[in-house]
């Protein structure tokens, strides 16, 4: 591991982000943003993504700090950088875990055993995700979501605060299921999904 992580986006998520870059001992981190300037949580913002390619000198990390997931496979897609993924280290993971490069696990969240993860998804505070879960790449789950097990949850979904998704649930691909939904059967449509038991209310944008 290098000690410079530069983290692509200055907002919220980056200043997540950057702390717990410090409690993974990286000593020197920068942000790069494209409509922030200045500092972000006393770490400089160095410039834009067209800054990029020159920041890669082959010692240094990268990370993306942002939430939505069509734009962070973008950036993903876009930049062949050493990307790296994050762990809080009071996460709980299971010892045979899989998590995919550039994914960032926060603050007391819980992985259980036989998980696999994707590349570049968020797993964000105390959120629980628990045996024999599949995410796959983009992958955003919320602060207090909860997933039961033998949950597959398809590409750039984003399941939202305090969420519930019962055992043995398939999730297709680019869903947003909202905040406190409790999803209790296959999802088979992209939609926006709300509500107990959640239902489809709208296309996703």
């Amino acid at each position: 591991m290098s000690n410079r992580l530069v983290i692509i986006g200055a907002g919220g998520h980056g200043k997540v982000i950057a702390d717990i870059a410090l409690k993974n001992e990286y000593t020197e981190i920068c942000f790069i943003d494209d409509n922030a300037k200045g500092s972000c949580l006393g770490f400089p913002i160095v410039g834009t993504s067209s800054d990029l390619s020159g920041l890669n000198d082959g010692r240094t990390d990268f990370v993306i700090a942002v939430g939505a997931n069509m734009v962070r496979k973008r950036i993903a897609e876009m930049y062949d950088l050493n990307w790296v993924s994050l762990i809080h280290p009071s996460a709980q993971i299971a010892t045979d875990v899989q998590i995919g490069i550039g994914t960032v696990v926060m603050a007391g969240s819980v992985i259980n055993p036989c998980t696999i993860i994707g590349k570049h998804c968020i797993i964000n505070s105390g959120a629980v995700i628990e045996h024999d879960n599949v995410l796959e790449d983009y992958v955003h789950i919320s602060p207090k979501a909860a997933l039961g097990g033998t949950v597959h949850v398809g590409s750039c979904t984003h399941i939202g605060i305090g969420a519930g998704i019962r055992n043995n649930i398939e999730i297709c691909e680019n869903c947003t299921i909202g905040v406190g939904a409790v999803v209790v059967k296959n999802l088979t449509e992209e939609k926006v999904y709300v509500g107990v038991p959640a239902r489809g209310v709208s296309d996703v944008s």
